[in-house]
């Protein structure tokens, strides 16, 4: 498995004309094409640090890559035929070309026919905006100095690096997918949308009424239906699948920094949120909803992933509440 540093910035602070920029929502997927360095390189199972330039977005594992084909405008300096251009905010003409210095309006456009990738990478998904600067990122890679999008990097010195911020993250959700991802390369699939995903909620507000699973009754609007395992990995909503959870309780559930402990059927609270009292306090709480067999199955496997033996138990005054235990990584 491998892991790789990717560029994603705003159409507005491209540096260069050379095409019309990409399709990437940071926390969920980002897409490339054929005409960049690596293109083909990135497989299933590796680790995927988003960066703007400036410093870290955020860090996940490639639960899926879509392939496909399309056609691409390209655009080129019409003096020598290179990309390294850029568009001037106050000067005319337009464009200054960085290799032959030519200024123009409008540069040559040419079609051309590539493969087209987009990583799914939405459920194992760390926020750390800001976490590490451009240059601690550079070093990181494998060619600090290169310029290419996609840059392989070392994994390991990127956690330590991470951790040594002192900052809290959760570096050990990326190493638990990791463990978890099936490694391999790309395949040809049909971008899936969630198909149905309205009559699941429905189904769960039916079974469950106006309830969090975790924190009780609260309106229907401020629930969302949660699915036990990688909705965006298996595509199906499967019975007994999912519960109904409020929208950030949702989102730390999806993450793992909250879990069901299946022996008690309590709240397992991780260590990674002790300076966030609103969710501490949910530590050791038992679950609201009715669950099934099914329930159990799924929940079961996402605490195998998100607390596997690598954890220990410590007591929860640890954390500077009385109480029961919570998980720590060792």
């Amino acid at each position: 498995m491998g892991a790789w540093l990717v560029l994603a910035v705003d159409d507005a602070d491209r540096t260069h004309g050379g095409n019309d920029g990409y399709d990437d929502e940071p926390s969920r997927h980002y897409s490339w094409d054929s005409t960049v360095p690596n293109h083909a390189n990135i497989a299933v199972g590796d680790v995927i640090a988003l960066w703007d330039k400036k410093s870290l977005l955020g860090v996940s594992v490639i639960e899926a890559i879509d392939v496909d084909q399309a056609e691409k405008d390209t655009y080129a300096c019409p003096a020598c035929g290179r990309a390294s251009f850029k568009a001037r905010r106050t000067k005319t003409p337009t464009y200054l070309c960085w290799d032959c210095r030519a200024e123009f309006d409008t540069p040559v456009a040419h079609r051309k026919q590539v493969t087209t990738y987009r990583s799914r990478h939405g459920t194992g998904w760390v926020d750390m905006p800001g976490l590490l600067t451009g240059a601690q990122l550079r070093s990181l890679c494998d060619s600090p100095k290169s310029q290419q999008s996609l840059r392989p990097f070392d994994w390991d010195r990127m956690r330590a690096a991470i951790l040594a911020t002192g900052q809290p993250t959760s570096v050990e959700i990326t190493d638990a997918a990791r463990q978890a991802a099936i490694p391999g390369g790309h395949k040809t699939t049909v971008v899936r949308a969630r198909v149905g995903q309205a009559t699941f909620r429905r189904r769960l507000l039916i079974d469950h009424g106006q309830v969090c699973a975790f924190t009780g009754p609260a309106p229907a609007a401020a629930l969302e239906a949660a699915h036990l395992y990688s909705y965006a990995a298996d595509g199906q909503h499967h019975p007994d699948g999912g519960l109904l959870l409020r929208r950030d309780l949702h989102r730390l559930f999806d993450l793992g920094l909250i879990a069901v402990n299946p022996a008690s059927l309590t709240l397992d609270v991780s260590p990674q949120l002790a300076g966030f009292t609103a969710y501490t306090q949910l530590h050791g709480q038992t679950v609201h909803a009715a669950l099934t067999k099914g329930h159990h199955a799924w929940l079961q496997a996402h605490w195998n992933l998100h607390r596997p033996p690598a954890y220990i138990r410590l007591p929860h005054q640890a954390q500077g509440q009385p109480g029961a235990d919570r998980a720590a990584a060792t």
